[in-house]
């Protein structure tokens, strides 16, 4: 598949929002939901109808009002403040651009972004984002869905021990004290599920580089 072509003045654009992600997700400390924002965006792609994914329709009202987007609206009001500033780039390449950040500053690797998404302001459906809670059936579905395999659904699921969602990241916070912008917060996740009562003797906050492996389709 070709690249998107940008200019050079898009490139630059594309630069300098980087420079505000970066300094916004460090001192939000808000990296987790900036990389779920990103997922939710891109997670509705569904490779047969070559309809939703990264466009940045999750802006939307109607979308970000999903079930599994809540609390979303919070990270979207943060990149708001990167679009004034760099107001040529695309909502679909901000949001992206704001995972692959989030995934810097708490000590992943330097991801080279290819820019170039194009905005819509159609949503998709609610019900295309994965629901743990439904088992590995459901997960292969909404996966494969999305043209990805059995180790792409380990891989991304992976990003969940980043953060479980925004209220166990609020918790966690309020549990641990601000967690600094640099570590990894480990959950270990079986196919029980996890409650409250559990985080607080499941949360590692961490220096180390992310290595924990989710057995998701262990059983399968």
């Amino acid at each position: 598949m070709a690249l998107p072509v940008v200019d050079t003045e898009y490139l630059k654009e594309i630069d300098k929002a980087r420079r505000h992600l970066r300094a916004l997700i460090a001192y939000k400390n808000c990296a987790p939901i900036m990389l779920r924002l990103a997922w939710h965006d891109a997670g509705t792609y569904d490779a047969r109808t070559k309809t939703g994914g990264p466009t940045g329709s999750i802006r939307n009202e109607e979308e970000y009002s999903h079930g599994a987007n809540a609390g979303l609206k919070i990270a979207l009001d943060f990149c708001e403040d990167v679009k004034s500033k760099c107001p040529r780039i695309t909502y679909a390449d901000l949001y992206q651009l704001a995972g692959v950040v989030a995934v810097e500053v708490t000590g992943g690797p330097t991801i080279d972004f290819v820019p170039g998404r194009k905005d819509s302001r159609v949503s998709p459906n609610e019900g295309r984002l994965p629901d743990a809670n439904q088992g590995p059936p459901h997960l292969r579905d909404i996966f494969y869905r999305m043209g990805l395999s059995d180790k792409d659904i380990v891989a991304l699921s992976g990003a969940h021990t980043l953060v479980i969602s925004i209220s166990a990241w609020i918790y966690i916070q309020g549990q641990l004290g601000m967690c600094n912008h640099t570590c990894y917060i480990f959950i270990l996740v079986s196919r029980e599920g996890h409650t409250r009562k559990d985080l607080d003797l499941m949360v590692l906050g961490l220096r180390n580089p992310l290595s924990l492996i989710i057995p998701i389709l262990s059983s399968c």
